[in-house]
């Protein structure tokens, strides 16, 4: 994909995994309030849940340099994804890390682009 706007920064990662227990509302508040100081954004907003009875859970977080999305299934599995999206740089190894302890994971998986 050819870069549009070479000079703003941009930097994405998304963070999958599956873990041994379901997880709810209290669980991605605090672990997308902690990823926000992980790696030093300044949240606009306490983060935002909500639970589709279809699909899961999803939470979200508005950071002044963009924001974070999670969803987590318990349905077909245990299940998680994270998408981090910021006009500022971070460290994708300290989401990672986070992520995997948070959430007690068992396998994870990770791209950065």
């Amino acid at each position: 994909m050819r870069d549009l706007a070479p000079e703003i920064c941009r930097q994405r990662l998304v963070v999958e995994g599956l873990c041994r227990e379901p997880i709810d509302a209290a669980s991605i508040t605090a672990y997308l309030s902690t990823l926000s100081k992980t790696i030093d954004m300044v949240a606009l907003m306490e983060p935002v849940t909500h639970q589709s009875p279809l699909y899961g859970w999803a939470g979200w977080i508005h950071w002044e340099t963009s924001g974070a999305h999670f969803y987590a299934w318990d349905v077909p599995r245990l299940f998680f994804s994270v998408d981090v999206y910021a006009c500022k740089a971070f460290s994708a190894a300290a989401v990672v890390d986070l992520t995997r302890e948070w959430f007690e994971a068992t396998d994870v998986v990770f791209k950065e682009f």
